[in-house]
């Protein structure tokens, strides 16, 4: 980042290979996210004046997308589910305790602001896609991950502001290798 602060240039070369080892359990995957998602917290703190210098595409750009879809989203992430589930229960009870409607106005409304908030991210997952010329098909796991992927950020994300907030040092730990990767 320092790089770009200084006005020059980073080159994207797409020709560019690289293998890596995926984890294989949840828990490698927790530790692997945790990993990343406290660097870029760490990255963000140390080249936050950038967010200030007008010049910087960093500071315009970098930074406040890192901010809201990396840190605000994740974090707004379990509210909505909750709340959504809250209303389903609450619902249901109605519906079921006082034979009450279950799209009552207030369900509707919920479910409504969830819909946005569902579309909104396949929105930008679309974006993603097209950008990278990817399988379209593959924007059908978006929904898949919404119901499974997501729940385990939001321990990463979690675990990853409160160690930040709360100064508790972080090691990177051992990353179990399994030589599973070939050419």
């Amino acid at each position: 980042m320092k790089v770009l602060r200084r006005g020059k240039d980073v080159v994207y070369e797409p020709r560019a290979v690289a293998y890596t080892e995926a984890p294989d359990r949840v828990r490698g995957l927790i530790r692997q996210r945790f990993r990343w998602c406290y660097g870029t917290l760490q990255c963000v703190w140390k080249h936050r004046g950038a967010a200030f210098e007008s010049t910087s595409g960093l500071g315009k750009f970098s930074i406040p997308n890192v901010l809201v879809f990396q840190i605000l989203f994740p974090l707004l992430s379990p509210f909505m589910d909750l709340v959504l589930l809250w209303n389903i229960g609450s619902a249901l009870f109605d519906k079921l305790q006082h034979e009450l409607p279950f799209w009552n106005e207030n369900m509707i409304r919920v479910g409504f602001f969830y819909g946005i908030f569902v579309v909104v991210d396949w929105i930008y997952s679309l974006v993603a896609f097209l950008l990278e010329k990817e399988d379209k098909r593959l924007l059908l796991l978006t929904f898949i991950q919404r119901l499974i992927y997501r729940q385990l950020m939001y321990i990463v994300i979690f675990r990853s502001i409160s160690r930040a907030l709360t100064g508790i040092t972080v090691t990177w730990g051992k990353l179990e290798r399994k030589a599973t990767v070939t050419r």
